[in-house]
């Protein structure tokens, strides 16, 4: 079984909306049974709450299914457990660094490295645009998707 981490700054928007995208790409094609796919922040913020409602409306607006979840920090522990740990940003690998100290078995990567970019998923707590988010996620989970299967 193959175990993915997505990670973001608070878990509210766009690992939480990867982890829903990749589970459903992985449903699509008849693999969930192949998976493990979770999400969490670099930090404390968000922890304990849902997804943001904003990111709810796009998921349900591309027909994407989610369930209710709590938002969870990174841990150290999750580099042993997780096969694949997937930020969104440059500053999410900084903070997941102070986290795990290292990636001495190159488990961390961005999540549009898998589509060839060295790009970054804009975090749409900011710029309020999901459309941008939603189209860079899709990108690199099926671009990642693709990798693995």
């Amino acid at each position: 079984m193959t175990k993915i981490l997505f990670i973001c700054h608070g878990n509210i928007c766009r690992s939480t909306m990867a982890e829903f995208v990749m589970k459903d790409l992985v449903n699509k094609a008849g693999m969930e049974e192949d998976f493990y796919i979770e999400s969490a922040a670099t930090s404390r913020e968000e922890i304990g709450n849902d997804t943001d409602p904003r990111t709810k409306r796009k998921l349900t607006q591309m027909g994407v299914p989610f369930t209710r979840r709590r938002a969870r920090q990174m841990t150290k522990a999750d580099y042993e457990e997780f096969d694949y740990i997937i930020a969104m940003d440059d500053n999410n690998i900084r903070n997941m660094m102070r986290i795990i100290g290292s990636d001495p078995d190159g488990k961390v990567t961005k999540l549009l490295e898998h589509a060839g970019k060295n790009e970054s998923i804009a975090d749409p707590w900011y710029t309020g645009n999901f459309d941008d988010t939603w189209d860079g996620v899709l990108e690199g989970c099926s671009a990642l998707l693709e990798q693995l299967k």
